[in-house]
């Protein structure tokens, strides 16, 4: 009785660790489909919706790997709920603030708490499932429920904004969160590591100043010029930030993030595909719900149903994708990605405003197959060769790598298509093209880094950081 019962119990974590997945995720895509209603209510620009996202987006890459060290050195569940109130708090704030500006704070607030939820949830599933079968059964489940997030997101904001109202989406967020928090005390055992990592002030202070300074240019620079003074001076000091960032990493006993990792090919793949995947993932929500909305005339559930069958195919490939990985590698699933990824951008290089609803869906449905074909190799690359004292770490950098391109997708929608400076109107469907070819790119690269990271070269370089990386292991040993 005692085995079925804690038998029970693993899943009952399992599902209330889920459930922190589905809001943080759900949120993510939903709140795109309510972008145009905001809009109207409150009578804002498209550069400040880009920070009702990016403020989002954000905060969770900033402090995802805090929230992680964090709960390993004061408990996992213990910050887990503190994730969660805060989450809580955010959402309840988005749907009663009056005010654009206010609404972001929210949003960021919102983040934060994703930043202690999710890194954090994982660490608990494995914590709990010790049996290596349940665990990958476990990790299938997480990851299809973060497909599942965002294939109900657009249809369950849309149906939302539409039949309630915009703040609805974050409504239903609050009683999620407090029943996650009740049934976390209940069941999910508190647990820390063995030996937790050191905080890193400078290099989380140095790494919110990067990021805060680049996507602050990027998202108004359409509105003031690339030339205004604040624009030059903000990507100065993101340049700065980041040579501060490597110079003060490398120096420290425990740093947020290992440079030394990057000198892995097969990680600074991960990283890098992390960033093109996920900023064209943002940049085509952002771009797209506008043009339904304010080009078709579409309402907020018909854009969401419209972009359904893009979210189906990712979920499903999400799955699969993992199985063709641990088959044949990470090569075809890359190739696979980056080739359909850059054929959907092609196709919508030529959206017009009346643009055929069968063409539409075939970009849509080509660019759900390479969204969801890249996730599985993105986090093998990532701990591929890496020792089992890094392998949380250089998951976590994938997942930072993740929401960072979500966040310079947003920004970089507004730049390339001229909604940053308000131009949506009859002629927008052409002034996305730009951004289209940018994600052809985007595609052919990751199509590239496939190869490059089945090469004999980054096999070698593999092997050689894994072995840089246990030296003080053997040291200390």
């Amino acid at each position: 009785m005692g085995s079925s019962e804690s038998h029970a119990n693993k899943w009952a974590v399992l599902a209330i660790c889920c459930s922190s997945l589905l809001i943080v995720a759900m949120d993510a895509t939903a709140v795109n489909v309510a972008l145009p209603s905001i809009k109207h209510d409150m009578h804002t620009s498209v550069s400040t919706l880009q920070w009702t996202i990016d403020g989002y987006t954000l905060a969770i890459a900033s402090f995802l790997m805090l929230g992680g060290s964090t709960a390993d050195r004061i408990g996992r569940r213990r910050v887990f709920q503190v994730g969660l109130i805060v989450f809580g708090l955010g959402s309840l704030s988005c749907s009663l603030t009056p005010d654009i500006h206010l609404l972001i704070a929210a949003r960021v607030v919102q983040g934060l708490g994703g930043s202690m939820m999710n890194p954090v949830a994982m660490s608990i599933i494995t914590n709990v499932f010790t049996d290596r079968r349940e665990r990958a059964q476990a990790i299938g489940i997480w990851g299809a429920t973060s497909g599942a997030a965002m294939a109900l997101g657009p249809m369950l904001g849309g149906w939302l904004t539409e039949s309630v109202s915009w703040r609805a989406i974050f409504w239903i967020n609050v009683p999620i969160a407090v029943a996650a928090i009740v049934l976390t005390q209940l069941f999910v055992p508190e647990s820390r590591a063995a030996r937790p990592r050191r905080i890193d002030p400078p290099g989380q202070a140095l790494m919110i100043v990067l990021l805060v300074s680049l996507v602050y240019a990027l998202i108004e620079a359409p509105g003031r010029g690339w030339t205004s003074p604040l624009i030059l001076a903000l990507l100065a000091v993101a340049l700065v930030a980041a040579l501060l960032f490597v110079a003060v990493e490398s120096r420290v006993a425990e740093p947020l993030l290992d440079v030394r990792f990057f000198r892995s090919v097969s990680f600074a793949s991960a990283a890098v595909t992390a960033i093109l995947a996920f900023a064209a993932f943002g940049s085509f929500l952002f771009v797209n719900t506008l043009y339904l909305q304010d080009v078709r005339g579409l309402s907020p559930f018909d854009a969401g149903a419209w972009m359904l069958p893009m979210a189906v195919v990712s979920m499903v490939f999400s799955v699969s994708s993992g199985r063709l990985v641990s088959r044949f590698g990470t090569l075809p699933s890359l190739v696979l990605s980056g080739m359909t990824l850059a054929a959907s951008g092609c196709m919508l290089a030529f959206l017009r405003a009346d643009t055929p609803v069968w063409y539409l869906m075939l970009a849509y449905v080509l660019f759900g197959l390479g969204s969801g074909a890249v996730n599985a190799p993105i986090t093998t690359n990532a701990v591929s060769g890496m020792p089992l004292s890094q392998a949380g770490v250089a998951a976590a950098v994938a997942s930072t790598s993740r929401q960072t391109g979500t966040t310079v997708g947003v920004a970089c929608a507004g730049t390339l298509t001229g909604a940053g400076a308000g131009m949506i109107g009859a002629s927008f469907a052409a002034s996305t093209h730009p951004l289209w070819w940018v994600i052809v790119g985007a595609g052919a690269a990751i199509a590239l880094t496939g190869v490059l990271v089945s090469s004999p070269w980054a096999r070698r370089s593999t092997d050689r950081v894994r072995h840089l990386l246990e030296e003080p292991a053997h040291a200390q040993a």
